[in-house]
């Protein structure tokens, strides 16, 4: 496995009701069940600014609105392997 992900997820509101609570306990889940505690660090915010467009989850940087927990894997699993 190559570098580190990091995953922001937006906690907001809106966000949380329109997905990421469900994508928290999922991305959660797939770190713990794989052990990639020290190659995917998860952060939460309160805010991302994009509240519109949510959920909102940021990878590395990159904005990724309006996806659900099983895109945010597939996008880990891509950014590990390189």
């Amino acid at each position: 496995m190559s570098n580190k992900v990091v995953i922001e997820l937006c906690m907001g509101s809106s966000c949380f009701a329109r997905g990421n609570s469900s994508t928290l306990s999922e991305l959660e889940e797939y770190i713990e069940e794989n052990n990639l505690e020290d190659v995917v660090e998860l952060n939460g915010h309160l805010c991302l600014g994009q509240c519109n467009a949510g959920p909102h989850v940021k990878i590395n940087g990159e904005d990724f609105p309006g996806i659900n927990g099983d895109v945010v894997i597939d996008l880990i699993k891509e950014r590990l392997n390189g």
